[in-house]
């Protein structure tokens, strides 16, 4: 996998907690304990989303016209609707 750098500032006291966690050998780099916190946040939230997903889809019957998906764009119709009901 081709690797690119991100930059990033973090207080020192972050920056104490992420070389603890990087002695503690369960990482080698700051970089594999940052990219694992990353997957775990994706996991997470794609996890959250798959729950919603299921939860509306048994919840009352929601209908858009086509032309305030083309306008708002499918979530944002969805997420106004919801809100509404």
């Amino acid at each position: 996998m081709a690797m690119t750098s991100l930059n990033i500032s973090l207080p020192e006291n972050l920056k104490a907690y992420v070389e603890g966690q990087v002695s503690s050998g369960d990482w080698g780099t700051p970089s594999e304990y940052i990219r694992e916190l990353i997957r775990q946040d994706k996991a997470r939230r794609m996890a959250n989303l798959e729950q919603e997903l299921l939860a509306a889809a048994k919840g009352p019957k929601i209908e858009l016209s086509i032309s305030e998906i083309r306008k708002k764009g499918l979530v944002t119709a969805l997420r106004e609707r919801a809100r509404r009901a």
